[in-house]
């Protein structure tokens, strides 16, 4: 069987509300292209059911796989790079639960829109990008993490952490078996990398839709932001992110 041309990576944690309709989406998009795709929705640390429930979904979709991450680790970068590396599609896509960008959108993220880049990140603050439903405070909130990383490891992008970024198989492959954050900052480390490694990395602007549910936190989160910046960019000087020697 030839390998897909593209792999979705769901990473989820107590998602059992909306993975399912999120799941369909997907579903609807993928019955209307004409290339070969899979699925990877990676359980990370749920207290809810969202396991046994992507399980379920898996009987109805057959190019849906399931994995879990191991019982003592926790952490959004842990179960992206778990689903980067089982994945094998020539261009990998990260992809929220939540689905806060339309899925219809990815097209955008594709050849032959993106040709000639290595890896494409979604933008809520690019020129164009809409945001839909956001409270000011949460914009702010947004902003001020976007400063702290534009001035302590990367000002090239206007939005690192939005949660839709599509890698070809060979960057992907390089940087995931590299990572070393599972929090918050594993974003600007994947980021950081590819930059000093010289990838090419386009900015699309998408339309994004608020989630109220989210659990993002000013302080706390901007102080993790810091500390893991200090720990990427000292493992970078240690030599801590050198290559490994396979291919995709």
């Amino acid at each position: 069987m030839s390998k897909p041309f593209l792999s979705i990576i769901i990473p989820a944690h107590n998602e059992e509300t909306r993975l399912p309709p999120s799941l369909a989406q997907i579903n609807r998009f993928l019955q209307a292209q004409d290339f070969c795709a899979e699925v990877i929705v990676v359980e990370n640390g749920s207290h809810d059911r969202t396991h046994e429930i992507a399980l379920e979904c898996a009987r109805d979709f057959t190019y849906l796989k399931v994995i879990r991450s191991p019982d003592n680790l926790r952490g959004k970068g842990l179960a992206v790079k778990q689903g980067m590396l089982a994945a094998s599609g020539q261009w990998r896509f990260i992809c929220d639960a939540d689905l806060s960008m339309r899925i219809d959108d990815l097209v955008q993220f594709l050849p032959p829109a993106t040709k000639g880049f290595d890896i494409v990140i979604a933008s809520r603050e690019a020129p164009g990008a809409i945001r839909v439903g956001e409270p000011e405070y949460r914009h702010l909130m947004g902003r001020i993490n976007n400063l702290i990383i534009k001035f302590a490891a990367i000002n090239d992008y206007e939005d690192t952490q939005c949660g839709f970024k599509m890698f070809n198989a060979k960057a992907a492959m390089d940087l995931f078996q590299v990572q070393r954050m599972n929090g918050i900052g594993f974003d600007v480390e994947l980021l950081y990398i590819a930059k000093k490694r010289g990838y090419k990395v386009k900015e699309v602007p998408i339309t994004w839709y608020h989630d109220p549910y989210s659990t993002m936190r000013l302080w706390d989160d901007s102080i993790h932001m810091l500390r893991e910046i200090w720990e990427i960019r000292r493992n970078w000087r240690r030599g801590c992110y050198a290559r490994h020697n396979s291919s995709a």
